[in-house]
């Protein structure tokens, strides 16, 4: 099996970006942050979107 590096690029917003002399943006450090896959992104902004309070805290719908 062959991994599709282009592909697998795409699925980060990050990569996207070039450097001050139009590099590709190359991300190897993964030890203090982890760079988030499009798919992530979006599941992250659905949530903050419609499912986001405090549990326990209170008596309305979300909570």
């Amino acid at each position: 099996m062959t991994l599709n590096i282009e592909q697998i690029r795409k699925d980060f917003p990050i990569l996207e970006r070039t450097t001050h002399n139009g590099a590709r943006v190359i991300y190897l450090d993964s030890t203090a942050t982890s760079q988030k896959p499009v798919q992530v992104i979006e599941a992250m902004n659905e949530y903050y979107r419609r499912s986001n309070a405090n549990i326990h805290r209170g008596v309305h719908t979300l909570a």
